[in-house]
């Protein structure tokens, strides 16, 4: 068994609250919708991603 690097598919910004989902097939980040509403954030936030916490990159 070898080590794999696993990858998010959702980030949240702890600054303004911006949240994001990766769309495989654009190979892209999407802003996430949430009761028909886009988590858009403030677009002039230099985005602070929560993708850490217990987020592990490594396997």
């Amino acid at each position: 068994m070898g080590t794999a690097l696993r990858t998010p598919s959702r980030r949240k910004c702890e600054r303004c609250g911006r949240s994001e989902r990766w769309d495989e097939d654009a190979e892209t980040w999407r802003i996430r919708v949430e009761d028909g509403e886009r988590l858009v954030g403030n677009p002039h936030c230099i985005h602070e991603w929560d993708i850490t916490g217990s987020f592990t990159p490594i396997e």
